[in-house]
C-alpha cells in the first residue's frame, strides 16, 4: 500500500515560522523597552500639547509650550551654559583619560594595576556623593578652602562664588568620569596587535610616532564613543548643581542648567506641561549634536 505524501509547506510560511520565532526571544527586551524608554517619551510629548488653566482645566495648546520655551531667555541661558562647559570641560577630560590610557599601555609604568583602579575609583563613587564631597571641599566658611585661609592666613578664591561654580562643577565631573573613558580608552588599545608595534620600532618610529599614526588611529571609535556620551552627560548636566544649591544659592539659579530648569518649574512652579516642552526641546538638541558628532567622528572609518 502506498504511503501517501505530505506537502512540504511553501517556503513563504516557513519564513514566517522563523520569524515568529524571532520574536518570541526579542519580545520581552522590546515590552520592556516599550514600557521604560517609548512611553516616557510619548507622554511627555503628550504633556507638552497641553496647558493647565485656571478656567477650563487642561487644554491643548499645540505648540504653544515650544514657542514659549524657544523664546525663554531663562532656557536659553542654561543652554548656553552647559555648551560652555561641554566646550571647555569634555576636551579636557577626554585628553587626560587618553593620557592615563596611553602610559598604561605603554607597560612602562610601574604599578600599573594599582593605577587603573586608583583613577577609575572616583567612578564607583555615587554623583550626589562626590557632590557633597568636593561641596565640603570647597567652603570657604567650613569647609578645606576656609581651613586652609585661616591656618596659612592666606585669602584662596572660593570656589563657590559666581564666576567660579561652573568651573568648580566641571572639575568635579572630571574627575569623577576621567576613570570611565580611560577605560574605555584603555580597552581599545588592548586589542591593537603588538606586531604592529614591533614592526614600526624596526622602522625607527619613536613612541610619539607610534601614538600619532597607530595608536591614535587604532581607537579612533573608542574616542567617538566617549565624546557623545560625554556630549550627552554634559547636555543632562543636574546633580552637581542641584545638590551644590544649597551651599551657594545666589551662584545656581533655578534656570542653572536645562534639565535644572525643567525640574524646578515642575517641583516648584508647577509647570508639569511647559516643563515637558523643555524636556523634549532639549532631548532634539541632545541628539541634533551627538548625531552630527557621530557622522564627523565616523567619516571616512
Amino acid at each position: 500500500m502506498a504511503v501517501p505524501q505530505v506537502a512540504a509547506p511553501p517556503p513563504a510560511t516557513r519564513r514566517v515560522r522563523r520569524s515568529h520565532q524571532g520574536w518570541k526571544f526579542v519580545g520581552p527586551f522590546m515590552i520592556v523597552f516599550a514600557l521604560v524608554f517609548l512611553a516616557p517619551i510619548a507622554y511627555s510629548i503628550y504633556l507638552s500639547l497641553y496647558r493647565n488653566r485656571l478656567i477650563g482645566g487642561n487644554a491643548f495648546v499645540g505648540l504653544d509650550n515650544y514657542t514659549q520655551a524657544l523664546q525663554d531667555s531663562q532656557f536659553w541661558s542654561g543652554v548656553g551654559r552647559v555648551g560652555l562647559f561641554l566646550v571647555v570641560q569634555v576636551p579636557i577630560m577626554l585628553f587626560l583619560a587618553l593620557l592615563v590610557a596611553l602610559a598604561l599601555d605603554s607597560g612602562r609604568l610601574y604599578g600599573k594595576s594599582f593605577f587603573r583602579v586608583s583613577i577609575f575609583l572616583p567612578y564607583a563613587v555615587p554623583a550626589v556623593v562626590a557632590a557633597l564631597m568636593w561641596g565640603f571641599i570647597y567652603g570657604s566658611q567650613f569647609g578645606l578652602v576656609g581651613s586652609i585661609n585661616d591656618a596659612l592666613g592666606i585669602s584662596l578664591p572660593d570656589p563657590l562664588k559666581p564666576s567660579l561654580i561652573l568651573a568648580s562643577i566641571g572639575n568635579i565631573t572630571t574627575w569623577q568620569f576621567v576613570g570611565y573613558n580611560m577605560l574605555i580608552f584603555f580597552s581599545a588599545l588592548q586589542v591593537v596587535p603588538k606586531s604592529l608595534y614591533e614592526s614600526a620600532a624596526i622602522d625607527g618610529a619613536g613612541q610619539l610616532r607610534i601614538i600619532r599614526s597607530i595608536k591614535l588611529p587604532a581607537i579612533r571609535g573608542a574616542l567617538v564613543i566617549a565624546t557623545i556620551f560625554s556630549i550627552i552627560g554634559s547636555f543632562q548636566l543636574f546633580n552637581e548643581p542641584a545638590i551644590l544649591r544649597n551651599l551657594a544659592p545666589n551662584a545656581i539659579t533655578t534656570y542653572f542648567t536645562p534639565n535644572f530648569y525643567a525640574y524646578s518649574l515642575t517641583f516648584s512652579g508647577q509647570q508639569i506641561n511647559y516643563s515637558a516642552a523643555v524636556a523634549v526641546i532639549m532631548a532634539v538638541i541632545t541628539m541634533i549634536v551627538a548625531y552630527v558628532v557621530q557622522l564627523r567622528g565616523t567619516k571616512d572609518l
